[in-house]
């Protein structure tokens, strides 16, 4: 048995779902437009490779410590369905097909929370699913932390390694797709390393390693 990886954010969907969210929760009130401004700040922090994707998403999931995880399910489901269903690539899913047709175990791999998570997993009838999960208290709030490492950077390959290990695979043996120059420490693990309509800074690597670089197109 293989597995294949793959990114959710701009990997196979055409977007960063992150800010679809943080728009959207302004305009339900959910957070101020201080909030939105910052935690905007980072995307862009991040983006440009001056902060580190691990204190960014670590600062985000402290700051829900608190919350309800019930309410955030319920935006996150209406979320999902009314901005993020529209959005899969058309290219992704037939890459989906090409490797369930080979037998391939698929597999989310995302810095994304488990709520939004879970529903894409259900969408494409995926075999498993590593991203961020929101640790939750006796009374349904979140304490802000996550169950196990953060699911970024070479916390994401620490993921890929424990599903692997897990299905006596190795990662040599699997395959990896991904827009973001951030997954770069799974890349350089798995047998197959593919950049899909990849950032400027994975589309350069991606030339100089040989690895492959393709376009799933837009929705």
């Amino acid at each position: 048995m293989r597995i294949a990886f793959f990114d959710l954010d701009q990997t196979l969907i055409a977007v960063n779902s992150a800010r679809l969210w943080i728009r959207r929760e302004v305009a339900l009130g959910q957070l101020t437009k201080t909030q939105a401004l910052r935690a905007g700040a980072w995307l862009i922090r991040y983006e440009l490779g001056l902060a580190s994707v691990e204190e960014a998403v670590g600062r985000a999931i402290a700051a829900l410590a608190g919350t309800r995880s019930a309410d955030i399910r319920e935006r996150t489901i209406s979320f999902y369905e009314r901005q993020v269903r529209p959005l899969f690539r058309p290219g992704a899913m037939a890459e989906l097909e090409t490797r369930r047709q080979s037998h391939d175990r698929l597999v989310l791999l995302t810095s994304s929370s488990n709520y939004i998570g879970e529903l894409v997993q259900a969408e494409l009838r995926l075999d498993g699913l590593l991203c961020n999960h929101l640790e939750v208290d006796a009374a349904g709030f979140h304490t802000g932390r996550t169950v196990g490492p953060i699911c970024f950077g070479a916390g994401k390959l620490e993921h890929a390694r424990a599903e692997a290990d897990a299905h006596g695979v190795k990662l040599a043996d699997c395959s990896f797709f991904t827009d973001s120059f951030a997954d770069l420490p799974v890349m350089e693990h798995v047998g197959r390393a593919v950049a899909v309509n990849p950032d400027p800074r994975l589309s350069r690597l991606a030339k100089k390693r040989g690895w492959e670089v393709v376009d799933w197109g837009t929705p």
